[in-house]
């Protein structure tokens, strides 16, 4: 069965530029959404548990991808009124269900890692020689 995009009455198409499923799939593919989602599918954290769990994310971008995160509904940000204030970001359902397959991924790529890395050898090699 064929989901309709209820905005447009379209058929849902990500191969279609004109789709807002190209959109979040753009959204979700990025390094950090995904890095950031399997983070939280361990339980709620903070933002600075979010900062030292994710090396080498910025804090312009740890914000910007929260924020989006929490406007396409994958995460819930609560602000506790303490002085400084507490900020929590926790998966919502939806959030869960699109941790389940980002988990798979990670999962696959560390299993996979060494075969991965044997063919850039291998693909550099060549290419080194080709010259």
């Amino acid at each position: 069965m064929q989901t309709t995009v209820e905005s447009s009455g379209l058929p849902a198409d990500v191969y279609s530029a004109k789709c807002p499923t190209r959109q979040v799939l753009d959204h979700i593919a990025g390094k950090w959404t995904i890095l950031i989602v399997d983070a939280l599918l361990e339980g709620t954290l903070r933002y600075t548990d979010l900062s030292r769990r994710i090396e080498g994310v910025s804090q312009k971008m740890l914000t910007q991808t929260l924020r989006s995160l929490e406007a396409d509904g994958f995460v819930t940000r609560t602000v506790y009124p303490t002085i400084p204030p507490r900020v929590e970001y926790e998966l919502t359902a939806l959030g869960h269900s699109l941790g389940e397959p980002i988990a798979a991924l990670r999962q696959w790529t560390e299993t996979h890692i060494n075969e991965i890395e044997r063919a850039r050898a291998r693909a550099a090699s060549a290419a080194g020689n080709a010259s």
